[in-house]
């Protein structure tokens, strides 16, 4: 699939995920190959992101690692270069998400904070989430909203967009793994938070355990990719142990309503669908996302089989 910085991320997190390695450094390679001067990597168009080409850091680090490239390096050097000091950013240090305009998007919490977290900056990955969380979390429904604009002090988008909802569940699962053990406490805190996230989300689900696209909008058209990204989520604390037990029973519906969507060729069918994202569709991040949760879904069966 042709793919943007964003959708370059999640697909190496997906192979980064699966144990694929081969598959993590060719698309290293073409990451770095399409950088722009200022750092950014897998760059289709200069003007299309600023959190988003940070989510290929955390497997192109992987991939240097691997193959000491010393393409691989310099690219790697740029980018933290980019997120720590070049990318626009408002008084706070909260990085915006799109150039030439003063907004902060929920995408940016899956984007941004795993990879500091990656690259050994985990109090700027919680700067960034803490930041994010206060521009667009609500607290009389404990969901996310979609866009907020930090120049105006208003909602662009003050919808609980079901995808976006799932970037920060997943963003949050993945920052959480990534902290070093001298930080529980930060761990816990961010336990709380998206166990709540999830709860929250969890109360919209529909009897076939898909989202509808806004979860609170039931005339909203019917998407797939909520239920994939909440399932990875919880799969991630079951197996790391800050989720119960308990939620095992909501995984494994999540990922059973999802497995009736994948079609004779592969793709996940009734995800919020590229390249506009208005209707259900298929879907790089929809792709990615299924690859996740289905690692995950199998280190979880592998554990509770060596346990009996």
């Amino acid at each position: 699939m042709q793919r943007n910085s964003w959708e370059q991320g999640v697909a190496m997190d997906a192979f980064l995920e699966q144990g694929d390695r081969d598959a993590v450094i060719a698309l290293a390679k073409e990451a770095a190959y399409r950088r722009t001067p200022d750092g950014r990597p897998a760059m289709i168009r200069p003007d299309e992101g600023i959190t988003d080409p940070c989510s290929v850091g955390e497997a192109l680090s992987f991939a240097f690692r691997e193959t000491d490239d010393k393409d691989l390096g310099d690219a790697c050097d740029l980018l933290l270069n980019w997120a720590l000091k070049s990318a626009p950013r408002n008084q706070s240090g909260i990085l915006y998400h799109v150039p030439n305009r003063r907004e902060f998007w929920i995408d940016s919490m899956y984007m941004l904070p795993p990879y500091l977290a990656a690259a050994g900056h985990p109090e700027e990955a919680l700067r960034q989430i803490y930041g994010y969380r206060t521009a667009l979390f609500d607290r009389q429904t404990g969901l996310v909203s979609h866009r907020w604009d930090d120049e105006k002090q208003v909602f662009v988008r003050k919808d609980f967009w079901g995808v976006g909802n799932g970037w920060v569940a997943a963003g949050l699962a993945r920052t959480i793994d990534l902290l070093p053990e001298t930080m529980s406490s930060q761990k816990q805190e961010l336990v709380q938070i998206v166990r709540v996230l999830v709860d929250c989300l969890l109360k919209y689900k529909r009897s076939d355990w898909l989202f509808h696209d806004v979860v609170d909008d039931p005339g909203s058209f019917v998407e797939v990719n909520l239920s994939q990204m909440l399932a990875y989520t919880i799969y991630r604390g079951l197996i790391a142990g800050w989720l119960p037990g308990e939620y095992e029973t909501a995984a494994r519906s999540l990922r059973q309503a999802v497995s009736g969507k994948v079609d004779r060729f592969g793709l996940v069918q009734g995800v919020c669908g590229a390249p506009h994202f208005d209707r259900p569709g298929v879907a790089a991040e929809g792709q990615s996302f299924y690859l996740m949760l289905d690692a995950v879904a199998q280190r979880w069966a592998h554990r509770c089989k060596t346990r009996r």
